[in-house]
């Protein structure tokens, strides 16, 4: 069933454009930037722009050959056109979050029904998980958005039974802009999920009506460029191996195997990744288990079956199966799950369409009312705990550090959303406000979707979670801010900002990530200590690397000459080190770290 441009469909994307304003817009401006990887792609986005240079990326000065370029185009175009700052940096990443959720809307339109494109866009929007995975400047929800394009090409084409060579160019054309922007995963998902809908659906003689030779060559012509160019630039030389081993054996091969150098991340276990969908759907997974019953693995054989919803389903169950069962025999991050969020979503949003229709005694209204038992029971005792943290926890003195409330669990920094282990009862203190608007938002929200569900209004209820999700996850955006010390660093480079001068050094105490923010928001080359090992490793063996290692002899000759040095360090032992060398004067202490300097 296809929307048609009348007024339901704008009021729709207006509605979903509002949402997305609510939601998203203030993350656009702040927190600022976080150190690793957030200000370090945002680094690199901005230094395309610096060095005129499109093919290789640089961070901290230093070739950066690790990753796709889409994101990072896409970044300093945003910076290109409103300056560098963070929000500019975020702009693209944001922008593909709404085109999700239009996708969304526009696919489910066309191949289910109008409510169920536009559920399943609230859904997306309002749900933690890709709120929480654009926190950081990492792509994955755009590979979902590619992903999602690329399918609504397909199923449109074989619906047809013969696509048309315009529609297999665009899904060979999405599936590049895929690989431009996360590696060989871009090409190998769509592809994936396609083969084996086909599959499922004993269909797979339709691949050959699909273009495939002329299909193969657009897709080289997107994909291929960047990937030669990138190659011919960055040949072996010196220590390195060049770009070709670099990107696809140790950072594509290699890291599938968790045998990748350096081992700079971590992985989630295999049973928290596949409970965690349960988080980052929150609260619409409550029907996620009626929403996967749906689904029928193998479709009737009937002249009709291309255009029933059995089909279209079967191909939104295979989107989501495909990627979580990739990640089952390879390192997982949180955020990997994120390309899968779109198809489940609509998923949901059907299943939710469904239900709006159902008389008030059908299976239907009863799974729902169930859901809203369970949900009323999470909200309940979600409710409850952080009111008794709110109420029960001290005020903060003033002028305190939140760094001193925490626990430290180095061993899972390399997760995405590691720093938050840190938290301990005595911190909540300092996210008062946001546990106060946490408990009365899952109190009213799911207490009113059991209320209007009981009663038949199952829309009603839909909004209430919708409003509830609304303030929660505004106070999840204030609670950020109040972490940001633990996060980031822009309080030091607004520090050295107001006292730096040509000639002078910055010195970030370990590796780049460190410190990055404090590299973005002075736009200063940052010197390393002791610090030449993941991300800026494998570039610094070129022979042209700038020499920004310091050692410890080195450092000490620097900070006893005559130039004013800035030093970021989370080790206050040194303090004490470096002042029977020179004098130490302490400009900015914030989150566990201080910003130091050899001169008053």
């Amino acid at each position: 069933m296809t929307p048609s441009a009348g007024p339901r469909t704008w009021t729709s994307l207006a509605i979903l454009l509002f949402l997305w304003l609510t939601i998203y817009g203030p993350g656009l401006f702040t927190p600022p930037l976080q150190d690793d990887v957030d200000a370090s792609h945002a680094d690199a986005g901005r230094d395309i722009l610096l060095r005129h240079d499109w093919i290789t990326l640089h961070e901290n000065g230093i070739r950066y050959l690790e990753k796709a370029p889409l994101p990072y185009w896409g970044m300093a175009a945003g910076m290109k056109l409103f300056g560098a700052d963070a929000w500019s940096a975020r702009l693209s990443l944001h922008l593909s979050v709404l085109a999700v959720a239009f996708l969304l809307f526009f696919f489910g339109g066309r191949f289910l029904t109008v409510q169920a494109g536009f559920w399943a866009a609230i859904v997306f929007l309002a749900s933690c998980g890709p709120y929480l995975f654009t926190r950081i400047l990492i792509p994955d929800v755009t590979v979902g958005l590619w992903i999602g394009l690329a399918l609504y090409l397909f199923l449109d084409g074989w619906q047809t039974e013969k696509p048309t060579l315009l529609s297999s160019w665009g899904i060979a054309g999405l599936v590049a802009l895929s690989v431009l922007t996360k590696g060989l995963i871009g090409f190998v998902f769509p592809c994936a999920i396609i083969f084996l809908f086909l599959l499922l659906a004993r269909d797979l003689r339709h691949l050959f009506r699909m273009h495939l030779l002329s299909s193969a060559l657009i897709f080289l012509f997107v994909a291929a460029p960047w990937h030669i160019l990138a190659a011919v630039r960055n040949p072996p030389a010196g220590q390195s191996k060049g770009f070709l081993w670099f990107y696809f054996v140790n950072e594509q091969f290699l890291r599938y195997l968790n045998k990748r150098y350096p081992r700079d991340y971590n992985t989630v276990p295999i049973v928290l990744f596949y409970g965690l969908l349960l988080l980052w759907f929150l609260p619409w997974s409550s029907f996620l288990p009626q929403a996967l019953a749906q689904v029928r693995l193998r479709l009737p054989r009937f002249a009709g079956v291309r255009f029933g919803t059995e089909a279209v389903l079967l191909l939104l169950f295979c989107w989501p199966a495909v990627i979580l069962l990739f990640f089952s025999f390879s390192t997982r991050q949180e955020y990997y799950v994120a390309p899968s969020l779109p198809g489940l979503a609509l998923l949901i949003g059907y299943w939710l369409s469904r239900e709006s229709e159902a008389p008030f005694a059908s299976p239907f209204a009863r799974a729902g009312r169930r859901s809203a038992s369970v949900l009323l029971s999470l909200g309940l005792l979600i409710a409850a705990i952080t009111g008794f943290l709110a109420v029960t926890t001290r005020t903060p003195r003033p002028g305190s550090d939140i760094f001193d409330a925490l626990n430290q669990n180095p061993d899972v920094y390399t997760l995405s959303l590691g720093h938050f282990l840190d938290l301990t009862g005595n911190a909540m203190a300092f996210f008062r406000g946001p546990l106060i608007g946490t408990a009365i938002a899952f109190f009213l929200g799911t207490l009113l979707n059991w209320f209007f569900r009981r009663r038949g209004q199952p829309l009603a209820a839909n909004w209430a979670l919708v409003a509830m999700m609304i303030v929660f996850i505004e106070c999840a955006h204030f609670a950020l801010c109040v972490f940001y010390p633990i996060l980031g660093s822009q309080q030091f480079a607004v520090a050295i900002q107001q006292r730096f001068q040509s000639g002078q050094s910055i010195v970030c105490d370990g590796e780049f990530a460190n410190a990055s923010s404090v590299r973005f928001y002075t736009g200063q080359q940052l010197l390393i200590l002791n610090g030449r090992i993941n991300g800026l490793w494998y570039g610094s063996l070129f022979p042209d690397s700038p020499d920004i290692f310091l050692d410890d002899a080195r450092f000490s000759r620097l900070w006893a000459g005559r130039q004013r040095v800035y030093f970021v360090t989370g080790d206050e032992k040194k303090r004490a080190t470096l002042a029977s060398q020179a004098p130490v004067y302490l400009l900015s202490k914030a989150g566990g770290r201080f910003l130091l300097s050899n001169r008053p």
